[in-house]
Order: C-alpha cells, then structure tokens, then sequence
C-alpha cells in the first residue's frame, strides 16, 4: 500500500515599515484563515519595530532599513538555512489581504502537482474595484488578467517560492534595495530548471498604487536594470537588452527631473559593484523567449 506524502508545509514573510499597522493584523488574519494546516507567519521590521501582531507570529526587528529583498531574505533565515524548515514561503505585502480561504490549498496543491513548479505569482486586485493593474500582470500579453499562465517573473509582494529554489540559487539581491530583485531571481531560477506560474485565481487584494511613489523609483529602475542584465545575460545580450530599456524609458517621455534620476541610475549601474555575474546558458534564452519574453525586452 502507498503511503500519502503529508502536505507540503507552509510559511510566509511580511516586512512592514511599521506605518500600517491595522493592514498588517489584517494581512495576518487572513492567512491565519486558509484552510489546511496552520502557516507560520514571521514578520520582519525593516528599521522599525513590529507591534500589535497577535500571539504566535515571530517578529524580527532590524536596527536599519535593509531594503525589500535584504528585509525578505532575513525571514526567509528565520525559517532555518534557505528557509528548509519549510517546503514553501509566502511573500506578501503588509497592506494586502488574502482574498480566499483556500489559496494554501491551491498551493499545495499546485506545488506538489508539479515538481518543476518554483515560484507561483499571484494576482493582484484592488479591494474596492477588483481591478488588476496591466502591470501586475507579470507577462508581455497583460491584457487578460484572468488568465493563468507559465511567466518569466513574477510579483514581489504577492507569490509563493519553494524553498528548494533558494537552496540551489541563493536568495534575492540585497544590493538591489528595491527595483528588479524579483527579476535577478527568477531568472537564476529558470536558468536552473525551475518554471513559474502566474496563477489568477490565487489573490491578494492590494489597493491601486503607482510605483513613482518610492522617491527613489526613477534611480532603483534605471541602475538596477543595468546590474540585472550585467549579472545575468550573456554578453552579447547586455547592451541590447540595454538600448531597448533605454529606447522604451525616452518614448514614455518622464519628466526632466525623472529623467534626469533614471539616467543618474543608469550610470550608476555601469560604474558599480552589481555583484557576481553567472551569465545565463543560451537555452535559457530559448525558454523565457518560448515563454513569450525574451530577455531583450
């Protein structure tokens, strides 16, 4: 007789500046809701402490902002080495809410279904109109957010990573601080055989935001985008993926002073540390241009 392999095991990861703290009990409350076997919740306080959480939750507190990607890595620590303590991480913005009981479900569901499954994307809505921006749809053809499919990225605030995927491939670029570190990542898993689902019918609700709205966004895009391609492609992809980034950031026509912060970031990309450079196999470029999106545009 078969045994039945238990369930896969669930944890998750919220980092909070500490300004939303009723969104934050929120969040938390609706994992606490998901059907299935409990998930353990920690919650990293990124240059602020973390208050008013319910009993249970571990909470970590850093002296200093370390970033998105250095404040996530912290909890994915929290749950043992690469986070192995756990089969699976959820990553979730701390003004967000789970909008079913049964996405756990769906994860287990979806991971253990598919062993080459790495990281899944979820949809994001706005909780009032139950609109899903062009731009959280992780994927070229974003014109039907309805639909599921195998992407090339995926959201940082609302996604689920298989722990398996950070023990082979490391965890996101702190460096990045904030800008393209769900990219650097996706693209190291893919290149090691991992794939990712962009799942609409698992949601976060998140109100309507505009990324502008971090002081830093025009200078994070340009100089991280650099350090993406200069860590990831191979060389004769790097100034095409480059010009075309460059090409498209003209045609929208930012601002002077936007303008201005993204070509001080591009610069900044070229003139500095983007970390240790492992280059993409070319088959990997054959799969994410299957994929609808090769990694030129």
């Amino acid at each position: 007789m078969t045994e039945t392999a238990p369930p896969l095991k669930l944890g998750a990861v919220v980092i909070t500046m500490g300004n939303r703290p009723d969104d934050l009990r929120a969040l938390i409350d609706s994992v606490a809701k998901q059907d299935g076997d409990p998930i353990e919740v920690v919650v990293v306080g990124n240059g602020a402490p973390v208050t008013g959480v319910p009993d249970g939750v571990r909470t970590i507190d850093l002296p200093e902002n370390l970033g998105i990607p250095g404040g996530r890595n912290v909890g994915i620590e929290a749950f043992g080495p690469g986070g192995t303590e756990v089969d699976v991480l959820l990553f979730l913005d701390d003004d967000g809410l789970l909008e079913r009981a049964d996405t756990a479900e769906l994860l287990r569901e979806a991971f253990t279904a598919d062993p080459q499954l790495g990281i899944v994307s979820f949809r994001i809505a706005d909780p009032e109109t139950g609109v899903t921006q062009r731009r959280h749809v992780p994927r070229l053809r974003a014109s039907d957010p309805m639909r599921s499919s195998r992407v090339t990225t995926f959201l940082g605030g609302a996604n689920a990573v298989r722990t398996a995927v950070f023990e082979q491939v490391g965890g996101l670029p702190e460096a990045f601080f904030y800008a393209h570190e769900e990219t650097d990542l996706a693209w190291r898993a893919l290149d090691a055989g991992w794939m990712i689902d962009y799942r609409a019918d698992m949601v976060l609700l998140h109100p309507t935001t505009e990324p502008s709205r971090h002081a830093a966004y025009a200078r994070n895009v340009a100089r991280n985008r650099v350090w993406l391609a200069r860590r990831n492609l191979p060389a004769p992809l790097v100034p095409v993926y480059l010009g075309v980034w460059l090409l498209l950031t003209l045609a929208r026509r930012p601002s002077a002073a936007a303008l201005k912060a993204w070509l001080g970031g591009f610069r900044a990309g070229w003139s500095t540390d983007c970390g240790p450079r492992r280059p993409m196999r070319w088959r990997t470029v054959w799969r994410l241009t299957a994929l609808g999106r090769p990694p030129v545009i």
